[in-house]
């Protein structure tokens, strides 16, 4: 009788927390006064920073504290499709001061 009263008492607290598990709700629709208002992220940004400050002189390096840039200016002829036409070229180049 004492095991049988063991598994009797096993058997119901096991049906009730079966039955104590998850309680249901129900969702009920709220009005829209009550709403938060929706939280909006803005967009990431990308700061994109230049490694040097370009000032339009290429190769980038550091010729010396006494450098001085030396360009030639020519004119030379171009065969395009429309004709040929005379262009400028610059070529520049450091030279110790």
């Amino acid at each position: 009788m004492g095991l049988f009263s063991q598994f009797c008492v096993e058997a119901q607290a096991q049906t009730q927390a079966q039955t104590a598990g998850p309680k249901i709700r129900l969702a009920q629709a709220a009005s829209p006064d009550e709403l938060p208002p929706p939280r909006k992220r803005p967009p990431a940004r990308l700061r994109v920073t230049p490694y040097y400050s370009p000032d339009g002189v290429y190769p980038r390096y550091n010729p010396g504290p006494d450098a001085v840039r030396v360009c030639n200016a020519t004119y030379v002829q171009e065969f395009r499709p429309s004709g040929t036409v005379i262009v400028p070229r610059v070529s520049c180049y450091w030279r110790r001061g």
